[in-house]
């Protein structure tokens, strides 16, 4: 039987950091979005430059926690915030998932197919909730919020990476590694 291990105390840090990052991004820019009264952010900046800087875990937890906290705090928890949850959380996991190897055009593709996952999400979720019609109305900006925060998320990636070369010793923490 596998012994199930704890995290250690950075890792409990990075996840509570990063997750505040997300909430930070997701609040200081929100433009308002037509008749579902949901809302345009630099949320996917956070999302995916946790993703692409310290993987799955980190990247689906604080894209999930972050956003859905954030929904809560700004006024949209219902029916926002789980939906930000779901959606963000599984865009953060398959965009660090993919990723995890490092090489560009693997981060690429995690890029496309979080994008994927949050467009779709939040139409689905915009069409059982508004119709179908109204739902399609959002499908435009968030497709520029995906694609904005990819770009962004990347940017800060690299920028941070260069300036802080041990990130790449936070991104795979010795208790994450498979035996």
């Amino acid at each position: 039987m596998k012994q199930q291990k704890a995290f250690s105390a950075s890792v409990i840090a990075l996840l509570a950091v990063m997750t505040a990052i997300t909430v930070i991004f997701t609040l200081a820019v929100r433009i308002p979005m037509g008749p579902t009264k949901g809302y345009l952010s630099l949320a996917d900046v956070a999302v995916y430059f946790a993703s692409f800087a310290f993987g799955p875990l980190v990247g689906g937890f604080s894209a999930g926690v972050g956003t859905g906290l954030a929904d809560v705090l700004g006024g949209y928890a219902i029916p926002w915030a789980p939906i930000s949850f779901l959606v963000h959380g599984l865009q953060g996991l398959v965009a660090g998932w993919f990723c995890r190897k490092g090489s560009f055009p693997m981060m690429l593709l995690g890029w496309f197919l979080g994008s994927l996952i949050m467009v779709g999400g939040y139409f689905i979720a915009a069409a059982f909730l508004y119709g179908t019609g109204t739902a399609l109305t959002e499908v435009l900006g968030n497709i520029g919020q995906v694609s904005a925060g990819g770009f962004g998320g990347m940017l800060l990636y690299y920028a941070v990476r260069k300036a802080f070369p041990a990130i790449k010793d936070l991104a795979k923490p010795k208790e994450w590694e498979e035996e």
